[in-house]
């Protein structure tokens, strides 16, 4: 994502957005603020939503594909928010129309809606010309979400914070994994509800916002059965708390050859790595034959952040 030239204004532009998947995700406590402290390990997956943006009379969203009916058209949309401020900072009107392929499942635990924001914020630069450098726009997009910036950078970073603040880690190779969509999504808020009523007067300790390191150094080895057993999340138990269904899905994808099995997120899309490519195929076929699932598909990970296919 380079500095767009002030001399170029498009008639339309497409930017390209990943799917991500928790490998790690440590919750602390609620803060005072509503939200609590993660500390997680996000991998961009090559599982996509394409954002174009275009000139307009007004500011609108129309998304097409899978969970289409459940994304809101109006200004509350996360793209069209990320728009109006990208525009707000520019001092002109927000009058685009923003058109969203969407592949990423919506509630589904894999930053759908950061992934378009993320989308829409590079597609305003490069549709208007603007000269807004990469930091600027990594600070507008935590101001819209917690995964907005890492839909930006992509790859595998670890977060902290509220996810938002990112430090690359290298992950050497390619991860191969076998992604389960669930039938019903899972509201965020609802999720992190359930694990604090879970944890109930239980205090958080410190101990849980540790850095993964173990994780950490497994990635740069590339190998995926050192990887898989230090798959990690904290949100998981609330998960299968709303939706106990996913414990078949879980065990469904153990049981068909994947290394391991999570929640991705707040769920309830499971995600399952595998030790290769064959092995993921095989998968995702006996899961598809299982019914545990209104649909699978296969990703590999890391792969970049938001990328402008055309302008």
């Amino acid at each position: 994502m380079s500095r767009a030239s002030l001399s170029v204004v498009s008639d339309a532009v497409t930017v390209r957005v990943p799917a991500k998947v928790n490998l790690h995700l440590g919750v602390g406590p609620l803060r005072d603020d509503g939200f609590h402290d993660l500390v997680t390990v996000y991998q961009a997956l090559s599982l996509y939503d394409d954002v174009r943006l275009s000139p307009s009379s007004e500011l609108r969203v129309t998304t097409r594909g899978d969970g289409a009916a459940d994304v809101p058209g109006d200004s509350t949309n996360l793209a069209a928010r990320a728009v109006a401020e990208v525009a707000r900072r520019a001092d002109r009107s927000p009058r685009v129309a923003i058109d969203i392929d969407k592949r990423i499942p919506v509630a589904g635990g894999m930053a759908g809606g950061s992934a378009d924001a993320a989308g829409a914020l590079v597609g305003a630069v490069n549709l208007w010309g603007l000269d807004i450098g990469r930091d600027e726009l990594t600070e507008i997009a935590a101001g819209l979400g917690s995964d907005v910036p890492f839909a930006l950078h992509g790859a595998t970073a670890l977060g902290t914070g509220r996810g938002e603040q990112l430090m690359p880690i290298l992950a050497r190779g390619e991860f191969h994994w076998v992604l389960a969509i669930a039938r019903s999504g899972l509201s965020t808020p609802a999720v992190y509800g359930e694990l604090d009523r879970l944890r109930g007067n239980r205090s958080v300790s410190d101990v849980e916002a540790r850095r993964p390191d173990d994780l950490m150094a497994a990635l740069t080895s590339g190998d995926p059965r050192t990887v898989a057993p230090l798959l990690h999340n904290d949100l998981q138990p609330a998960a299968l708390s709303l939706q106990p269904v996913l414990r078949r899905t879980l065990r469904a994808g153990i049981d068909a050859g994947a290394l391991n099995g999570i929640v991705s997120g707040s769920g309830p899309t499971c995600a399952f790595l595998c030790a290769d490519e064959t092995s993921a195929v095989n998968v995702a076929a006996e899961l598809s034959g299982a019914g545990v699932a209104r649909a699978v598909r296969t990703a590999t990970g890391p792969v970049p952040g938001a990328r402008l296919l055309s302008a």
